[in-house]
């Protein structure tokens, strides 16, 4: 039986089914204020010291508590809650897309220059290249690097598909690490797994580490997981399919990086917060730089 939160009070839909939120009438929702009961998504709602509340119900001073703690509203996971929810996803949107258009000017040699590779040569006669050399920097730049227009367009709808629910749920900060430390496992995972000499980029392992906390949120918001579990099943089939060139590697350690900061993101008690989630964060972290260490061992 799940457990609500204390002071859930109206959270959860009734029996007619999920209501609209009342500033988005076409997203589907079963939270409600504490304050005015009006159903709200998570765009909209607001931790507050009992329950969620709406924003109409912050401005006006409603929300319960007193002194000037309470008149900060916070997000689900305890972040800022912003002026524009979406701010960093349309960052991260314009800076892959900003890349995009640069590999198109400059062409190949960019994208050799910036995409994840292990070891290898590129030029003949020339030094190897790659992270076990030192370059650290393709597990980051490779993160944000797309050759083909099919596979930018892909990323960058999920992308804002499920970073502006995402963003607006667990504010700028923790969102943009959860984004930034799935994209780096994935690359790690690949840079463990995959041959030295393949090449692989795109933003798919962070991508799917979206997904991952995707499931993670609507699980904690008591949310019908079947379109959610659909999606991910389909993404799976596509990750695994039988005529390869989709590196697998850099999908399942984003969806298992993201999964794992997700909980800790939703899921920490508020005494404790901070700690279980930034804590949870430099986990991963350390967990991502101990696999590049031992690959680049043995590779070198």
């Amino acid at each position: 039986m799940d457990e609500h939160p204390p002071g859930a009070r109206g959270q959860s839909a009734d029996a007619r089914g999920p209501l609209g939120c009342y500033r988005h009438p076409g997203r589907d929702t079963g939270i409600r204020c504490t304050r005015c009961d009006r159903p709200i998504c998570t765009e909209c709602m607001v931790s507050a010291s009992v329950g969620f509340q709406c924003p109409d119900c912050v401005r006006q001073g409603s929300g319960t508590g007193h002194g000037p703690a309470a008149n900060q509203p916070r997000t689900l996971a305890g972040g800022a809650v912003a002026a524009d929810p979406r701010l960093v996803t349309k960052i991260l949107l314009g800076l892959n897309i900003a890349l995009f258009i640069l590999v198109k000017v400059k062409g190949d040699s960019l994208v050799n220059d910036l995409l994840l590779l292990g070891r290898a040569n590129f030029y003949f006669g020339g030094p190897p290249e790659g992270v076990a050399e030192g370059q650290w920097y393709r597990l980051v730049t490779s993160m944000f690097l797309h050759q083909e227009v099919w596979h930018i367009a892909f990323n960058m709808m999920g992308l804002w598909w499920l970073g502006g629910p995402l963003e607006a749920a667990l504010g700028r900060a923790r969102y943009l690490a959860l984004y930034l430390l799935s994209g780096l496992a994935g690359s790690a995972l690949t840079y463990w797994l995959a041959d030295p000499t393949q090449g692989s980029l795109g933003a798919s392992g962070a991508i799917f580490g979206l997904l991952g906390a995707t499931a993670v949120l609507m699980r904690r918001l008591n949310y019908d997981m079947r379109p959610v579990f659909a999606l991910l099943a389909l993404n799976l089939v596509f990750t695994f399919n039988p005529w390869g060139g989709i590196a697998w590697q850099a999908h399942v350690g984003g969806l298992v990086a993201g999964t794992v900061i997700a909980i800790a993101m939703v899921h920490a008690p508020r005494g404790r917060r901070a700690l279980v989630q930034y804590g949870t964060c430099a986990l991963v972290l350390a967990v991502t730089v101990v696999i590049v260490v031992a690959r680049t061992a043995a590779l070198t």
